[in-house]
């Protein structure tokens, strides 16, 4: 294992993702549909490229899975760029987070997995980030609130496709089918409200994609050459750089309790986490 490689790795994935995060918060006169096609078609770009050069099948075996796979993760992806417009960048991340205890839940009824009793220790913790977070911070607004905690679920729910996909098909062929029907969602329903974007909008709509194809590469890379215990929070690296673009960008305010309630939430996710990869080594 290689940790120090590890951590470089998801140093540049965390910082490409939260740039991604920056840059969809700064697009606040582009609508939510029209980032997601921007977003999508930035990234086939590469996963075209990919699957071309190395010869690999387009269509992969499991293609009503993938299909299901695009279209729950383009609702995902969807709800949370509207988020962000109602919702401080830092704030609306974190609780995207979420997604991993929602995957947990979903797994027990689909794919009859259990939770052990100390995982619902550290999720009441996360949970009781949010509630910190909306019941203390004034300055959350409701509508934003719910938006993000759909787009979790929903993205809990391509945790639990993608568990039943398996190894069966190739990273790439994955990504590409999500890319493809992200491109296709966006631009159909971009055309009944397409604003016409500036050239530095453009630009940054652009810029979308490869930051978050860089971002995705780095950290399958960083999972390679590391265990997951020792990868995983540093995922959460995301959250603290977006936050930081967040203030210095933004001139967002966190409030105290907002602060709590982030680092509540990691907290729980983190310990989530590193509990699951020990137990799953005993296995």
């Amino acid at each position: 294992m290689d940790v120090k490689a590890a951590i470089k790795f998801m140093l540049i994935s965390t910082m490409a993702f939260a740039c991604m995060n920056t840059i969809v918060k700064s697009l606040v006169d582009v609508n939510a549909f029209q980032i997601v096609f921007f977003r999508s078609v930035g990234s086939l770009v590469f996963t075209f490229g990919f699957l071309f050069k190395n010869k690999i099948p387009l269509l992969g075996n499991n293609k009503k899975l993938m299909i299901i796979r695009g279209l729950v993760g383009v609702t995902s992806m969807s709800l949370y760029f509207m988020s962000t417009k109602y919702l401080p960048i830092g704030t609306a991340v974190t609780l995207r987070y979420l997604a991993p205890i929602f995957a947990s839940v979903l797994a027990i009824f689909i794919l009859k997995e259990r939770i052990r009793k100390w995982q619902w220790l550290f999720f009441a913790i996360a949970f009781f980030g949010v509630l910190i977070i909306k019941g203390f911070d004034t300055q959350i607004n409701t509508y934003g609130l719910i938006l993000i905690l759909v787009a979790a679920l929903f993205s809990g729910m391509v945790y639990v496709v993608l568990s039943k996909i398996g190894k069966s098909e190739h990273p790439v062929v994955v990504v590409n089918y999500f890319m493809v029907i992200s491109t296709i969602v966006g631009g159909v329903i971009s055309i009944f409200n397409w604003t016409t974007p500036t050239a530095t909008e453009l630009g940054l709509l652009l810029s979308l994609g490869v930051f978050g194809y860089f971002g995705q590469v780095y950290m399958t890379k960083a999972f390679q050459v590391a265990s997951t215990n020792q990868v995983a929070p540093l995922k959460y690296l995301e959250v603290i750089f977006t936050v930081l673009f967040g203030v210095f960008m933004f001139a967002e305010i966190y409030t105290v309790w907002s602060l709590l309630g982030i680092a509540l939430i990691i907290t729980g996710l983190i310990l989530n986490v590193v509990y699951k990869a020990k137990m799953d080594k005993k296995k």
